[in-house]
Parts: C-alpha cells; structure tokens; sequence
C-alpha cells in the first residue's frame, strides 16, 4: 500500500527511522534498512546524521527516485534567516538533489515545545513562506510540519498558499490524538507516526504479547501494524538487520475486536513518552 500526498506525490506505507542513530553509523543502518525492504527514510537537522542517512542511501545503490528521503528544519531557527540557512544546509549535507519532504520540526523551539503561552504563529508563518518557495523551485518535491497542534496547522491552512502535506507526530498504542490524526485526514494532510513502540514499554505489555502470539508475529509487528490500521504512516527504528527485517513482517491484519482491545490499552504510564525528546538548543 502507498499513500499519496494533496500534490499526487505517492509515499510508501511504512518508513525507517534514524533518531539517535550517530552519523558515523546511520550509512550502514539506512543501507541495511533499503536492501531490506524500505524506501522511505526520515532523518532531521536535529538527529545529526544527514550526511551518514545520504551515504547509505547512495551506497544502497538504487535509483534515486526510489527512496522517499525526509528531514525536517531545525525547530530552534524560528526565524526567516536562520530557517533559510538550516534548509540550505540540509540541502547540502545531503546532497541528493530536491529533498522528497521537508517538515517544519516542531511549532515552538524545544527548550518551549507545548509551551501553551509560546506560540510562534508568526514565525512559522514565514518559516511556511520559505517552504513554499523552495517548493515551488522545485528543490523540495513535499513539505510539511511535525508535533503540529491542531491550532498550529489551522495557523498554516488558514494563510497559506499551499497546505501543509504531512504532520509527523508522536502516536502509538496508548498514546492516540484521534482528534489531531482526524483533523489533518479531514484537512488531506498525511499523518506520520513516530515513536511506535512507545519508546519501548509497548514491546512488553502483556495485551501486546499475547496478541502477538496469537497472530504469530513479534509484539513490534503489532505495533506498527495497529498504527497503519488506522491510516498512519508509522517510523520504527531499529539497529540490527535481524530486527529491520523483522518490522517488515506485516502480511497479518488485526481483527477490528482486537484493535479495540489495544485502542483501550491504559495499564502503561504513558505521562512520560508524551513529551518529545528534547534536542539541545545551540
């Protein structure tokens, strides 16, 4: 299954993730990750690793049109100068051509993320600008945003020329904004899903185990698999080629009962994984 954005740019159905992959291991790790199935790699200013994510998908070895690449901007450069050299900089560490996606990190820097008096409105209006610019010149093919509000988006649908095309942000089991996930289906905007597992707890909740011997598959597979039923696009992450191949073991649907018994998962104390991982400012 693919999915295709509002401009009829198709992008695949599940991604490989690099945050907290060093740079000095991210070629082989995105290598590992296309010779064994994925074509769409996220990466970001942020994780440090654009050159090594660019390498190892040179040294893949296939076409460029076939991997789908995204990074995302800075969330620190909150203003038009600073957000114009980080997507120039992007541009050349990875210099790879037009970038497939461009996201706007987060709405607000990360030292303030969800700082609901800090709001940036202004600011990521004109970051949006500059986007739609190097749309338009061709030297991103899609743009978007990530750990977008619902109003932070109607900031962006409501003044711009072109629609954010994608939002990124945290969702798995336990953790579901269906409100935010319908807003941006509502408004043709693809969701991504970061984080799928959780940042680990989800990988040995009881529920998830057994329902993942049940289907005979890991309790990873459920994870990503209950994200794509529900129209997401999930991003795992994963170091060995053992498990990269592993999360790619999806030929299984979950029973509509079995997605409300994880829709109702409430016995993790998910108060914790509901604040992105901070990234240092500079």
């Amino acid at each position: 299954m693919e999915f295709k954005l509002s401009n009829g740019l198709i992008i695949p159905e599940i991604g490989f993730g690099t945050w907290m992959i060093p740079n000095n291991l991210a070629k082989d790790a995105v290598k590992n990750a296309i010779e064994q199935g994925y074509n769409l790699i996220d990466t970001a200013e942020a994780y440090m690793n654009e050159e090594g994510v660019a390498k190892g998908i040179r040294e893949a070895g296939y076409p460029r049109n076939y991997v789908f690449l995204t990074t995302k901007l800075d969330a620190n450069a909150k203003d038009l100068k600073q957000a114009k050299k980080c997507f120039q900089d992007s541009y050349k560490k990875l210099d790879l051509g037009p970038i497939d996606l461009m996201l706007i990190h987060s709405p607000q820097p990360w030292n303030e993320f969800r700082d609901k008096e800090k709001r940036y409105f202004k600011e990521n209006l004109e970051i949006w600008g500059m986007l739609e610019e190097e749309y338009l010149y061709g030297r991103v093919r899609a743009i978007g945003v990530s750990n977008f509000q619902i109003d932070d988006l109607k900031n962006i649908i409501d003044n711009c020329n072109v629609k954010p095309m994608v939002n990124q942000i945290l969702a798995h089991i336990g953790n579901m904004n269906f409100e935010l996930i319908n807003y941006c289906k509502d408004n043709d905007i693809v969701v991504e899903a970061y984080s799928p597992f959780g940042h680990g707890p989800l990988l040995k909740n009881d529920v998830i185990i057994k329902m993942a011997d049940w289907y005979g598959v890991k309790p990873a597979n459920i994870c990503i698999k209950y994200l794509m039923q529900h129209g997401l696009i999930p991003l795992p992450k994963a170091s060995s080629v053992e498990h990269i191949k592993e999360n790619l073991n999806l030929d299984f649907t979950i029973s509509e009962s079995d997605m409300k018994k994880l829709d109702n998962i409430k016995d993790i104390d998910y108060e914790e994984y509901k604040v992105f991982p901070v990234f240092s400012n500079k």
